[in-house]
Formats: C-alpha cells, sequence, structure tokens
C-alpha cells in the first residue's frame, strides 16, 4: 500500500500565452490505506487529476509521489496501481474470469497464483457463479463488480476510480456503495475515488477533495466540509437544497440584504460586505424562536416524503427551508417569519467567497 503526494501540481495544455491552464498548484496529502474522494461539478479538472496520478495525462509543473516514489516520469504500468473506468471496459469476448485474469496472464503470474487471486476477488464481490459467463450476460451492476474485481487481483498500492457508478441507476448505485465501502474495509487499500455526485462523496469519503475550475476549494472529513465550508462554493455545492446565502452589509447585530434590515442575536464577525450561509434545515420557521424574525413570503411547497421543502423570497433573494413533514407548514403566498441560531450561521467575505470568523 502507499500514500499519494499531491505538490503544486499543475496541468496546462498548450505553451507560451496561448496556454490554457485547467489544473492550478493543487497540494493534497492521502494517507496510506484512506479513501479520498475528489468532487466537483463537470469540468472542474478531478478526472484530470486523477488521470495525472494513473499517468494517463502528463503533469505540466509540480510532483506526485505515490508510496514515497516520485512518479511524474513513470509510465502508468510501473506506478502500481488499478483503475477501475466509467465504462467498465471489459472485453466482451473474454469470460468474467478471462476478464479479471488477463492483467496477470500479461504479467505472467503462474497460473495457480491467478486463479487463486481471481478466486478470492470472486468471493469478495459475490462473483463466483458468474466466472463462465461474458459480459453480454450480466447485468449493468455486475460489470461494474467484474471491473473492480479484475483491479483487486493486481493487488495493487493504489485504487484510482473514474466516476465508476455514473452508468448505473439509482438503486444500484446505492448498492454499489455500499459494496465500495465494504471492499476498502476488507482490502485497506489507498484510494482515489472521481465523482460528480456528492451523495457518493458525503457517504463514501473518509476525507474529500472539493474541486472548483482547477483549483482545490476545500479538503477534509464529509463533517468538516458540511458543517463548516471554506468558501461560498463549497456552501452552495455541498449539500441539497444547497445552503442559503445572501450577501449584505453587517454592522453589529444588524445585517442590512436585499432592502431588508435581518436583526441578529448575535454580532456580525466583522463589519462590511459579508455573505451569510444558513442551511435550510437550520431555518426556524413560524416558531416562537422565530417571532420577530425576517418575513419571508412562501413561493412553493415540496414534499418529499420524510420532509418538506419550503421555497420564499426574503426581499430579493431566493430563500429555502427545510421541515420535518409531519411539522406544520404555511400556505403558498403566507409571509412567516424565519430564523437562525447563531451557531448554525456561516459567513464570508463577499469579495475572497472565503469563511469568516469560527
Amino acid at each position: 500500500m502507499g500514500a499519494i503526494s499531491l505538490r503544486k501540481v499543475v496541468k496546462r495544455y498548450g505553451s507560451g500565452a496561448t496556454a490554457n491552464q485547467v489544473i492550478h498548484g493543487v497540494d493534497a496529502e492521502v494517507n496510506e490505506g484512506e479513501f479520498v474522494v475528489i468532487v466537483g461539478p463537470s469540468g472542474c479538472g478531478k478526472s484530470t487529476l486523477l488521470r495525472m496520478v494513473a499517468g494517463l495525462e502528463e503533469i505540466s509543473g509540480g510532483e506526485i509521489s505515490i508510496a514515497g516514489r516520485v512518479v511524474n516520469q513513470l509510465e502508468p504500468a510501473e506506478r502500481d496501481i488499478a483503475m477501475v473506468f466509467q465504462n467498465y471496459a471489459l472485453y466482451p469476448h473474454m469470460t468474467v474470469f478471462e476478464n479479471m485474469a488477463y492483467g496477470l496472464k500479461i504479467a505472467k503470474v503462474p497460473m495457480a497464483e491467478i486463479r487463486q487471486r481471481v478466486d478470492k476477488a470472486a468471493a469478495i464481490l459475490e462473483l463466483g457463479p458468474f466466472l463462465a459467463r461474458r459480459p453480454r450476460e450480466l447485468s449493468g451492476g455486475q460489470r461494474q463488480r467484474v471491473a473492480m474485481g479484475r483491479a483487486i487481483v493486481r493487488q495493487p498500492a493504489v485504487f484510482l476510480f473514474d466516476e465508476p457508478l455514473s452508468n448505473l441507476d439509482a438503486k444500484l448505485r446505492a448498492q454499489t456503495r455500499l459494496e465500495i465501502q465494504k471492499l476498502h474495509r476488507e482490502l485497506g487499500i489507498t484510494s482515489l475515488f472521481v465523482t460528480h455526485d456528492q451523495v457518493e462523496a458525503m457517504t463514501l469519503a473518509e476525507r474529500m477533495i472539493v474541486m472548483n475550475a482547477g483549483r482545490m476549494e476545500q479538503i477534509g472529513t464529509p463533517d468538516e466540509v458540511y458543517h463548516r465550508p471554506a468558501t461560498t462554493f463549497v456552501a452552495a455545492f455541498i449539500g441539497s437544497p444547497p445552503m442559503n446565502l445572501l450577501r449584505g452589509q453587517g454592522q453589529g447585530t444588524g445585517f442590512q440584504s436585499g432592502g431588508q434590515l435581518l436583526s441578529l442575536t448575535a454580532p456580525v464577525p466583522r463589519a462590511g460586505e459579508l455573505v451569510l450561509g444558513i442551511r435550510p434545515e437550520h431555518v426556524e420557521l413560524g416558531n416562537d424562536t422565530a417571532a420577530g424574525g425576517w418575513p419571508v413570503r412562501v413561493q412553493a411547497l415540496e414534499m418529499l416524503g420524510a420532509e418538506r421543502l419550503v421555497y420564499g423570497t426574503l426581499g430579493e433573494t431566493l430563500f429555502t427551508a427545510r421541515l420535518d413533514a409531519t411539522a406544520p407548514h404555511p400556505a403558498i403566498g403566507d409571509v412567516v417569519n424565519i430564523a437562525a441560531r447563531p451557531e448554525h450561521m456561516h459567513w464570508f467575505d463577499a469579495a475572497t467567497s472565503m469563511r469568516v470568523g469560527a
């Protein structure tokens, strides 16, 4: 097994004044045996970063090391990694056994050891009954497990997953997430997993890297990223529905936003132009705590089983509250008071988007 170290990693296409830089000096350390998820919107550079670790993309600057060895100039086959792709990349004319064994046969591993490794991986992934089948005879979830099995038999230092669940339906994605968690607990191999799906990121990651436009916005545990977002981008990207963000001027216990003066129960962290963030589940609506709070006109309601989303406008800003489905709720067109406790308020610098205060 091996740790992964990214030091000021840069990727650019082209050269000179016309060069297009897509990765901007990423610094991160992935500990040995850790499962780290790289998450971000499409086009943010997460797959490019993973492909540089794999050696499928050349690095333009900085340094990548795996298990203490700098791999900038090494070919993918020399990096002791195994990669699982979005599209499975299985050989259609080969059986499941042959697909899983192919890399070992090329490496001239003795057949007895190949069979032992394949049988062990098949047992872990519950693929034993399917070893004689071909990919066309398998479901999407089974094909993805074959792709993971092919990586397992390699016994690499590092697993790299490039959006491996994107082709599965919602039920299979949830099932396969559990299988990947189980796999990591059993094998303990250092893993980098790329996804644009924040649910995958939050449920799989021991730590997560949030990417935006080729830059690392934050690295931390899912709990840290959700409860203490480092920037307004992270605050808005992580969480569904996203955090409410209000831009305005703060002074003392007052916050002027969208033509409304909002009274606070605790002073703002500093005077000046700020962004106030509040998670929908922390919005207190229409109860005693919210009495004398901020007026919101209800625009829409969504019933989502165990919870209800209330959408309204606070001045000129769309605002969302999440309520228990059994709790009393307003009607469309009502004006209700809302509030939030100081410990649930997040403050950001309006110019830099960086977190302000504790």
